[in-house]
């Protein structure tokens, strides 16, 4: 039996949600006196602030355990301010659920910013159970899944017209997650962007009515778009000279180093400068955003800002119409144009915080690789992993499943699932291999073993919302393969 590439590309590739272990964090660094922007800040915020202080003041054991908490919080307050609540944002994201908050990635694999709070963990699960955190969690629930609702609209809006204006398909990408979520603990002015492996998350908080759209379609721009440039490795060689000309501009250090993020980031700068309406006014505006992008050492803004002006009068996708975009550039010309550029002071902070680049990456890549379209490198990668033993064997075999999968192989498929799932800690892994073998055998019509997979799957995604609901749509009917659709005569 052939098994459907759908088994595994059948997922949303947004999904607009909360969490509960982000509130428990938000809320403890509340406790522990971040107090920024709190008087513009959804009144939720100051309610639950206010219910965890009676809490705390009503019992002398809450009361000891949070002086040790925000004891810990003090001693390991970040030195630059802007980053403070990032740092928590970043340990929150890799936190297990209520009520252990133990680490759901090895060390080595968490970003150092999470990993020097992970004493954090042990005092925020006391603090949680001594302030009944939970309770306050399901009094304000309803709140929160309301924000939701208000803003699932707006947000849907962004991502179709982001779409639309580059000719892309609206299915879902294969073992991708772009998730936002809405957490009124945070300060309305901060945003929080991450990328985890493949997928990447966005954490921001209502200001007043609405939300920081710009920022959030920024990241969105990236999970579409960064894989582009993964998969052209020799476009990417030929530009890699025009990082000489970056080395004294003020933007992020990665950018000077890596041309695929120079490359990617300037693409996006001339994305949202090209889409800023039209008419003269506009126009301007457009001109001064590239202006800007360029005084801040993202150099290619300008030529893709002329190419997308081509681009927009053409039939062609932007997946197609990239390579021969990047085919076009000059880069003698450009380096000539990065020349004569007088590089501002100081560059604007980038909404997403880029992953560091640690010696193991193996896994890391191959993801990227196959994120790319490009499976015969991310098999062989994740092969290299497995047999060097250096990696994580559950995420090398997990990759190994999906490729299976993109090959219609279903038994090799089934095998590497759950051998993955013998070996496996990382709740993600564990989540979707029951979900990818509970579809391979509703496929073959073995619905009671489906459904303990399903079921299996539930258990391990308390933490992972699309999982989740994946789990649940399985539990609910059996999977069908969406039907493609037919040609019209």
């Amino acid at each position: 039996m052939v098994l459907p590439a759908s088994v595994v590309a059948d997922t949303p590739k947004v999904l607009l949600d909360n969490s509960e272990t982000l509130f428990t964090v938000l809320t403890a660094v509340n406790a522990c006196g971040y107090d920024q922007e709190l008087g513009v800040s959804d009144p939720v915020r100051a309610q639950v602030r206010s219910e965890v202080a009676r809490a705390i003041a009503a019992s002398a054991d809450t009361s000891e355990v949070t002086n040790e908490m925000c004891k810990y919080y003090q001693e390991h307050q970040s030195t630059d301010q802007s980053h403070e609540l990032a740092q928590y944002v970043s340990l929150a994201l890799y936190l297990s659920g209520p009520p252990n908050f133990t680490p759901k990635a090895k060390e080595a694999e968490m970003p150092p910013d999470a990993v020097r709070l992970l004493g954090f963990g042990p005092l925020l699960s006391a603090f949680h159970e001594k302030a009944k955190l939970h309770e306050v969690w399901l009094r304000h629930h309803d709140q929160y899944q309301q924000l939701i609702e208000r803003y699932h609209e707006p947000l849907s809006k962004m991502m179709f017209n982001t779409d639309i204006y580059l000719k892309l398909p609206s299915a879902g990408y294969l073992g991708r997650q772009f998730v936002v979520y809405l957490d009124p603990m945070a300060a309305p002015g901060e945003t929080n962007a991450r990328i985890y492996g493949t997928d990447y998350y966005v954490v921001i908080s209502p200001n007043g009515s609405s939300l920081k759209m710009d920022q959030i379609r920024h990241t969105y721009l990236h999970f579409v778009l960064d894989p582009l440039a993964m998969k052209r490795p020799e476009a990417m060689k030929r530009l890699a000279p025009l990082l000489q000309a970056v080395q004294t501009a003020p933007m992020e250090k990665s950018f000077r180093e890596d041309i695929s993020l120079l490359v990617t980031e300037s693409l996006i700068r001339a994305v949202e400068a090209r889409t800023l309406g039209s008419g003269k006014e506009a126009e301007e505006r457009q001109q001064q955003v590239v202006d800007r992008a360029m005084a801040q050492g993202y150099v290619l803004t300008h030529y893709f800002y002329d190419a997308l002006a081509k681009f927009e009068k053409e039939p062609v996708g932007f997946r197609d119409a990239f390579g021969d975009m990047l085919n076009a550039i000059d880069v003698r010309g450009e380096e000539k144009r990065a020349a004569n550029i007088e590089f501002a002071n100081q560059a604007s902070p980038e909404v997403l915080f880029l992953p560091r680049r640690g010696p193991d990456q193996l896994l890391l890549t191959a993801e990227k690789r196959l994120s790319a379209g490009d499976p015969g490198s991310a098999q062989k990668l994740a092969q290299q992993a497995l047999d060097e033993q250096r990696e994580d064997p559950g995420r090398a075999l997990f990759i190994l499943a999906q490729i299976a999968t993109m090959k219609r192989d279903m038994e090799g498929a089934r095998d590497y699932f759950q051998r993955a799932l013998g070996v496996a800690k990382e709740p993600k892994v564990v989540a979707w291999s029951h979900i990818y073998l509970g579809r391979i055998f509703d496929l073959q019509e073995d619905r009671e073993t489906a459904v303990g997979h399903y079921r299996a799957a539930l258990d391990a995604s308390v933490t992972l919302p699309e999982a989740k609901a994946a789990a649940e749509k399985g539990l609910k009917q059996p999977y069908e393969p969406p039907v493609a659709p037919q040609p019209q005569p």
